[in-house]
């Protein structure tokens, strides 16, 4: 009775030990397609947010004004007989 009972345990172990690791849809490769679809839905929700913001910005470009302010501070655009005068801070002098 127990070469029986050990006999069962053995092809118990090894079913178990194969479908962990060396099935095709093995524990393994489950837990790798879950991090996967995590990673994915973190960049859904990152580019979910980047559009939001997007069109934040394109409702407030309807505007000539605020249009004019952006490609002026975006793209140093100027008008004619207009200086520009970029200031750039030091970052390095921590001294204040």
């Amino acid at each position: 009775m127990l070469a029986k009972f050990s006999k069962y345990l053995i092809i118990g172990a090894l079913f178990i030990l194969w479908m962990l690791f060396f099935d095709t849809n093995s524990w393994l490769v489950h837990r790798e397609l879950n991090q996967e679809i995590t990673k994915i839905e973190d960049n859904k929700q990152y580019y979910l947010n980047q559009i939001s913001k997007d069109k934040k910005l394109v409702k407030k470009l309807q505007d000539t004004v605020e249009l004019q302010k952006f490609a002026r501070e975006t793209y140093f655009l100027k008008k004619e007989n207009e200086d520009i005068f970029i200031i750039e801070y030091d970052s390095s002098d921590t001294d204040g």
